[in-house]
């Protein structure tokens, strides 16, 4: 396990290196001038040129990669034009807020996924696997953004169950129960198209692990039907779920970048959106590889719980 480990982290650090080369390019194609963007369009040439220079702006793009990359290793992503703070303090305070939705969204999708999948898989060809079928195909059909716009106007506007929008009241707020208040919209319109995806995969696992011989064979012996789902047909069935998880972990993380518009929540969805708005590019590349990075921890959690659940498996 060890050993397992210590490669899988090995191979993360290359990833995450060509990551930032990805995060940097693609911020350096956006069109437009950052210091205009910044100075307005009034400010004069040598105040532009003033600017570019203080940020690095007119050196060649590698020079300009090494010394972000450089900054980065030394735990510094700049600073941010517009709100004049260190972009690490703003993403990780906005990362927070998200990792509380991104969190209940999986916690939620992964429950309601996996409940859905057995009972689909066991209850075959019956009402309860057709209608569960019918309730995956429309959840993984449905963009969820415009669920949240649904769910907004019927639960929010309509019946006044649920705040619209924002993690915490505007007045009075802050406690537990009021950000659990505000986050069970933005988190079911978030897990829905993931809860889908494994409740689909779920099902399939669990299908073909109870045709296997020991799961006839554990029946044969007299064992009860709940046993042998959970105890046997299900622990193998988990293998190979773990994964799909993982990747759905980031997916979560991933979609929260318009659920946080939607629903206005403080996360880092929100701010990177209000970054590109205003040109922003330091925030912008910093938000965007703490998510890229976030996304690719979380699947190397999932690798080496796999790992951990069947050593067999070898990456």
């Amino acid at each position: 396990m060890i050993r397992y480990t210590l490669r899988r982290l090995l191979m993360t650090f290359p990833v995450l290196l060509g990551l930032s080369v990805i995060v940097f390019l693609i911020m350096s194609l956006i069109p437009g001038d950052p210091a205009q963007a910044i100075l307005g369009s009034y400010a004069t040439p040598e105040n532009l040129e003033q600017l570019r220079a203080d940020l690095g702006l007119n050196l060649p793009l590698p020079q300009q990669y090494l010394v972000w990359l450089g900054n980065i290793l030394q735990g510094d992503l700049g600073r941010s034009y517009t709100l004049n703070r260190p972009v690490l303090d703003e993403v990780l305070e906005r990362f927070s807020a998200t990792l509380i939705l991104a969190g209940t969204s999986l916690v939620l999708c992964t429950i309601v996924g996996v409940t859905a999948g057995i009972v689909s898989a066991i209850r075959q060809y019956g009402w309860g696997d057709r209608i569960i079928t019918l309730l995956v195909l429309v959840g993984i059909s449905v963009p969820a953004f415009w669920l949240g716009m649904l769910m907004i106007m019927y639960f929010s506007v309509g019946l006044r169950w649920f705040p619209a929008s924002g993690m915490t009241a505007a007045y009075g707020g802050g406690g537990i129960l009021d950000v659990l208040h505000h986050l069970v919209l933005p988190a079911i319109a978030l897990a829905v198209v993931a809860a889908g995806v494994i409740a689909r995969l779920t099902r399939s696992n669990m299908l073909e692990v109870l045709r296997q011989d020991y799961i006839r064979t554990a029946r044969a012996k007299g064992l009860g039907e709940h046993r042998v789902v959970l105890r046997h047909a299900f622990k193998v069935a988990l293998v190979n779920l773990i994964p799909v998880i993982g990747v759905q972990a980031g997916f979560v993380i991933g979609g929260a970048v318009y659920i946080e518009t939607v629903f206005q929540w403080p996360g880092i969805g929100r701010m990177l959106v209000n970054a590109i708005s205003t040109r922003d590019l330091l925030l912008v590349q910093g938000g965007v590889l703490v998510v890229a990075a976030a996304y690719v921890l979380f699947n190397l959690m999932a690798d080496l719980f796999q790992h951990w659940l069947d050593p067999r498996i070898q990456a």
